[in-house]
Parts: C-alpha cells; sequence; structure tokens
C-alpha cells in the first residue's frame, strides 16, 4: 500500500512539473506575443514619427527609444534563433536610424526597422 502511494506521489509531482514548464512555456510565448505588438505599435510610432518630422523632429527619437524599450523586455522570452536574429536586425536598424538623425536626415529610411519588425511579429506568432 505504501509503495503504490509512493508510485502515486511521483507519477502526480511529475505531472505537476510537466504542468509547470508547459506554463513557464506559454507564458514565454505570451511575452513574445506582447512585445512583438508592442514593438509594431512602436514602429508605426516611428513611421508616423517620420512623416511628421518637419513638425517635431523629437518624436524620432522618442519612437526608437521606445523600441529600445521593447526590445529591451523581449530579452530572455525566447531562446529561438530566428527570433534573435530579428532583434539583431531591428537593433542594427534603430541604430542606423539613429544615426541618420543625428547626421540631420529628417526622413530617414526605416525600411529595415520595418522589415525586422515584421519578422519579430511572424516569430513571436503563434501557429
Amino acid at each position: 500500500m505504501k509503495r503504490r502511494r509512493t508510485i502515486a506521489l511521483a507519477v502526480t509531482t511529475a505531472a505537476a512539473l510537466t504542468a509547470l514548464v508547459g506554463c513557464g512555456a506559454l507564458d514565454k510565448a505570451m511575452d513574445c506575443v506582447k512585445t512583438a505588438e508592442a514593438i509594431a505599435t512602436s514602429v508605426d510610432k516611428l513611421q508616423q514619427a517620420v512623416s511628421d518630422a518637419s513638425n517635431d523632429p523629437t518624436k524620432i527619437e522618442e519612437a526608437l527609444n521606445s523600441i529600445d524599450t521593447e526590445l529591451g523586455n523581449l530579452k530572455g522570452t525566447t531562446d529561438n534563433a530566428d527570433l534573435s536574429k530579428a532583434v539583431d536586425d531591428l537593433n542594427k536598424g534603430v541604430d542606423t536610424v539613429r544615426e541618420a538623425v543625428k547626421n540631420g536626415d529628417t526622413t530617414p529610411d526605416i525600411k529595415p526597422v520595418t522589415d525586422a519588425a515584421t519578422e519579430i511579429g511572424k516569430v513571436c506568432t503563434p501557429g
């Protein structure tokens, strides 16, 4: 009888651990999706800021800072190689746009940023 309880306890513990690990993976996936959505919103703001740069050039920097913040939030949510590459590409794109603005370009090319953000959205979208 004691052996049955021990086996039952072991099976229950294993099932609980499996569920917890599964929930952890689900939490990471949900964090990835939420952050991808936030990045998409930040990129939309960047596009708008570039369009309106003549009215308020500081909006470009604010949008770039927002993207940086969301990229920081994305760290550690997954060990997916495709996501890591897209994050690296987005970082490079943000750096390029930031440098262009610093050099006086009020309408920088943001295509590398939008492309990388799109890729992050694809990688973080379940299914």
